[in-house]
């Protein structure tokens, strides 16, 4: 089953961006993400679209954060992202001729429908300044723990 985890990473990348001290190259981010610096290109790139991120070149080039991180929300970030569709599954096909087939479409319709606007629901209800308070806290525990 193939996964779009594109908003896992695009949450990660501007978590290391929150807390770097200046722009980060796409190859810094790649290496954060274990991807390929044309993939962080391609995916920040939907977001400086969407005004939610800044790129300079040159030398002292990279991307910012352009926004305050209590005002986005996983929402957002999906509707930037072009919103993918949240569920791998679906219908065996979507327009039958049997019946039978087209009762069992009505009821998973129904079902996709509701759980994704819940879940949608949910992402704008979590900002990105959500996410960076829990992980300063997860850094605190992990530190403290180490000695």
């Amino acid at each position: 089953m193939k996964h779009d985890s594109r908003l896992s990473s695009v949450l990660h990348a501007l978590l290391h961006m929150a807390e770097h001290d200046g722009p980060m190259t796409s190859e810094a981010l790649g290496k954060c993400l274990g991807t390929n610096p044309v993939v962080v290109r391609r995916t920040m790139g939907l977001l400086r679209e969407a005004g939610l991120v800044t790129s300079d070149r040159g030398h002292a080039g990279g991307w910012r954060i352009a926004v305050d991180l209590s005002t986005v929300t996983l929402r957002q970030l999906h509707e930037a992202l072009g919103e993918p569709a949240v569920f791998a599954l679906g219908n065996r096909n979507e327009r039958p001729q049997c019946l039978v087939e087209q009762s069992v479409n009505a009821a998973l319709d129904g079902a996709f429908a509701d759980a994704e606007a819940l879940l949608l629901e949910r992402f704008a209800q979590i900002t990105l300044a959500t996410l960076a308070t829990d992980f300063a806290r997860r850094h605190a525990d992990w530190r403290a723990q180490k000695g």
